[in-house]
């Protein structure tokens, strides 16, 4: 099949997106991105397992606090359940176009929100259905879904965290569900992101009971996902803040440990987002770095923020050097796992047009793609990798290496320290700088 359509077809004039090599002058063309191209020894889309999101690019319509929506989808009813229909083929339309293989939602962006419980789960697992006839026609599959437990006003205060406990039982109605479709769809992870999961304020925060609690239910839905035979990676997608002041998984090393002190770390890993790691003040491959070593990276977010703006902007990734020293942390971790690059990244409130979606995306899939690229050749060539080591030998061997094997006491050590000829020895930070430099332009 070229390209998924539905009843109609709502992205006219757009056929597939082909690439055409970095030469090309076509905004709807990839100019990096060539899906079957291989980068040690696996094509692209093997390594990037790109994923396009429901909620920002069939949902978000540009509204913010300042003003109301400016972008209009063609796909818009008045009816709630015709609506999602429509949305449904849309979004299918868009990934074959595209050539996303994976997608994500909310299960309130695929589906309409209801107060009554019942009308809202006979919908969703209605629309569930729906979802996987069109994935079974098109070939893409779910890459993990999530319950909308942060913007409805009864979790103004949180949800699995929430001092009500009567708000935590209708959290757990949502993320019941959408553990049953994620099985039904055949989802390879399923994502925790705790937006209100944290305070405002400490003054009327307990907040070592509000934690036990999050560890409670995070359990409780571990247990129930493996009762139903959900075999995939549960994902903590961690944030510092916003929309609250201080949110319990701050950063990954912060949601690593949670995850540890509370065992679930065989269960969990961490999905990261670009910008949520920068708000935290760190770099994208910092976070990604940090599960890396603890052998809990999970999947990614692909976007990036605004150095200037102090909030989560969620553009599209057109940073190289982000994406190349992201690239070379997941190469190095031997890859993603069931794990992809989900584009949690909208248009700006003045991209109307219907074909800026296709071109945010684009830009997105050859930025990564540029990124893999020149990690490849980063770690084939093997200089900076050399050096690395190099730097740390001193514990490869003698009594560097019975240190770091535990075969030292302290008195030990310290007697050792007192002959030690220390000399200085130079980080070549800006060599190393200079060296990724040739490897992006040379």
């Amino acid at each position: 099949m070229q390209y998924f359509v539905g009843e109609q077809e709502y992205f006219k004039g757009i056929g597939k997106i082909e690439f055409e090599g970095k030469g090309s002058k076509n905004p709807l063309a990839f100019k990096y991105y060539d899906a079957k191209k291989k980068i040690a020894g696996k094509t692209m889309e093997e390594h990037l397992r790109f994923a396009t999101a429901y909620w920002h690019s069939f949902c978000a319509d540009g509204t913010d606090p300042f003003g109301n929506s400016t972008i209009d989808f063609p796909f818009r009813k008045a009816d709630k359940y015709a609506n999602a229909i429509a949305k449904a083929d849309a979004a299918f339309e868009f990934f074959t176009k595209l050539g996303t293989p994976f997608y994500c939602f909310h299960d309130i962006d695929a589906s309409p929100d209801y107060e009554a419980v019942s009308e809202y789960e006979k919908t969703y697992h209605k629309i569930a259905d729906e979802l996987l006839v069109r994935q079974k026609a098109s070939g893409i599959k779910l890459l993990w879904n999530t319950a909308n437990v942060f913007s409805h006003p009864n979790y103004m205060n949180g949800a699995a965290t929430n001092p009500d406990f009567n708000v935590v039982a209708r959290a757990a109605v949502q993320v019941k569900n959408s553990l049953d479709v994620n099985v039904k769809l055949g989802g390879a992870n399923y994502v925790f992101w705790g937006g209100r999961e944290g305070y405002m304020s400490l003054l009327n925060t307990d907040m070592k009971r509000e934690q036990e609690h999050l560890a409670r239910f995070l359990t409780m839905a571990r247990d129930y996902g493996r009762s139903i035979g959900f075999k995939g990676t549960f994902l903590i997608e961690p944030k510092p803040m916003e929309p609250t002041k201080h949110q319990y998984d701050y950063d990954a090393a912060t949601t690593i440990g949670f995850l540890k002190n509370w065992g679930l770390e065989h269960d969990f890993k961490c999905n990261i987002e670009a910008n949520h790691a920068t708000l935290a003040g760190h770099t994208f491959s910092h976070d990604l770095q940090v599960c890396a070593d603890h052998g809990m990276l999970g999947s990614v977010d692909a976007n990036q923020g605004d150095s200037i703006n102090g909030w989560d902007t969620d553009e599209f990734p057109t940073n190289i050097y982000e994406t190349t020293q992201a690239m070379l942390v997941i190469l190095r971790n031997g890859g993603l796992g069931n794990g992809g690059l989900n584009f949690d990244a909208k248009r700006r409130r003045n991209s109307t047009d219907l074909e800026d979606l296709f071109i945010a995306h684009i830009g997105g899939m050859d930025s990564f793609a540029l990124g893999l690229e020149v990690a490849g050749k980063i770690l084939e060539d093997g200089v900076i990798d050399s050096f690395v080591k190099e730097r740390y030998s001193s514990f490869d061997q003698g009594e560097g290496k019975k240190f770091e094997d535990g075969k030292l006491g302290l008195a030990e050590l310290a007697e050792l320290g007192r002959s030690a000829k220390i000399e200085k020895k130079s980080g070549k930070q800006e060599y190393l700088n200079n060296l990724l430099n040739s490897y992006l332009f040379g």
